[in-house]
């Protein structure tokens, strides 16, 4: 599969740069979406341009995604160099947070808030046949891909009425609202992975709108990359079909890397 002529040309100047990040959502990028959350797997020539790219010089490889980060490591089998950015940045890998300085993640009050939030979210999803819900560090997300269309939007919504409020953040995607307490986005993620680890250029490839914090913190010019995975209005400067499509140009940066 050949990489649009464009898009090419960008990467060409990306993997010129003295240091590089790379940071890329999951699911919908690097894995086909299904309805089993825990059954995702990356595309294997993903898997494998991604593996090159981390043992590329002076180069920087980051999963950002909304699962928890453990969640993260299970479904993409991926361990350092490669780093891990859960929860939709609240969450960091123990080697990147040593790297990046950071400490622990909630306070007592935000703990003690947590419990509530996870045993509101419980009731009710147990109510909801086909919804699930996915316990983070910071809180929890309800699921409702493969329920009735009607059925998930109303369950979301009240989801959202009855927890989505002061000290709560939430964060909808594609069929799922991820509820914490703490804010944090994909966006201040990247941000803080490119400052901290001082990169000259970054690219980022995501296909959800959590993914559009972080399109819009990149940079212009011929600095940084962004690739949008699928349809959807997107800050993004370039548009893939697919995870296969994406597969083409992580290949294709691995070798203008190397």
């Amino acid at each position: 599969m050949n990489v649009p002529a464009g898009l090419d040309s960008a990467l060409q100047k990306l993997a010129a740069a003295g240091t590089l990040l790379v940071a890329l959502d999951f699911d919908g990028v690097l894995a086909p979406l299904v309805d089993d959350p825990s059954s995702s797997r990356p595309l294997p020539a993903s898997a494998d341009a991604v593996r090159a790219l981390a043992g590329a010089p002076a180069t920087t490889v980051v999963m950002v995604s909304g699962r928890g980060r453990d969640d993260l490591a299970a479904v993409s089998g991926f361990a350092p160099p490669v780093g891990l950015v859960g929860s939709h940045g609240a969450e960091f890998d123990d080697e990147l947070a040593a790297r990046l300085g950071r400490g622990g993640l909630l306070t007592d009050e935000q703990a003690r808030r947590r419990t509530e939030l996870l045993a509101g979210l419980q009731e009710l999803v147990d109510a909801a046949p086909g919804a699930r819900l996915e316990t983070k560090p910071a809180g929890g997300a309800v699921h409702v891909r493969g329920m009735d269309p009607d059925a998930g939007r109303a369950l979301l919504e009240r989801v959202s009425r009855e927890w989505e409020h002061g000290d709560v953040d939430g964060t909808a995607g594609k069929d799922v609202l991820d509820l914490a307490v703490l804010r944090t986005s994909k966006g201040s993620a990247v941000r803080t992975l490119r400052e901290s680890l001082g990169a000259d250029a970054v690219f980022f490839a995501g296909d959800d709108v959590t993914d559009e914090t972080a399109f819009r913190v990149l940079e212009g010019g011929d600095t940084d990359v962004g690739v949008k995975v699928g349809d959807g209005d997107t800050a993004a400067g370039y548009r893939v079909a697919g995870p296969e499509a994406l597969s083409a140009v992580l290949t294709r940066l691995a070798e203008l890397r190397r």
